[in-house]
């Protein structure tokens, strides 16, 4: 079993930057592959990012540029910086881990956190 646990969400305004924090539990990290995904109100849960152990990174087209995620093995940890936000950038953020096959898919993640809001005034 892998814990895990989201922080760091808020509401901000446009051109805003946030960090967003995920810290796990149960496994050892440093091996695990790891996920975000955000969801907005009235959409499907979608790929924002994503790291391998090896620290390889994936990103959307529609962060790409704008969002880094980033891990700390020494403190179990996954990061998304999140810069130049927009309106379009709110939803609930969600932390994934162990993916079984693609990175980019919602339906490979075997764990999830319990999401933090994350919401842009324009």
């Amino acid at each position: 079993q892998v814990q895990l646990v989201e922080s760091g969400g808020g509401l901000v305004q446009a051109g805003d930057s946030l960090r967003l924090s995920c810290a796990t539990s149960g496994r050892t990290f440093s091996r695990l592959d790891m996920g975000w995904f955000r969801q907005a109100p009235g959409k499907e849960r979608e790929f924002v990012a994503a790291v391998r152990w090896s620290d390889v990174t994936y990103y959307a087209d529609s962060v790409k540029g704008r969002f880094t995620i980033s891990r700390d093995n020494a403190k179990n940890t996954v990061y998304l910086q999140m810069n130049s936000l927009n309106s379009e950038d709110t939803a609930v953020y969600y932390c994934a881990a162990e993916p079984r096959g693609s990175m980019i898919m919602r339906s490979s993640y075997n764990y999830w956190g319990q999401g933090t809001q994350v919401t842009v005034s324009s």
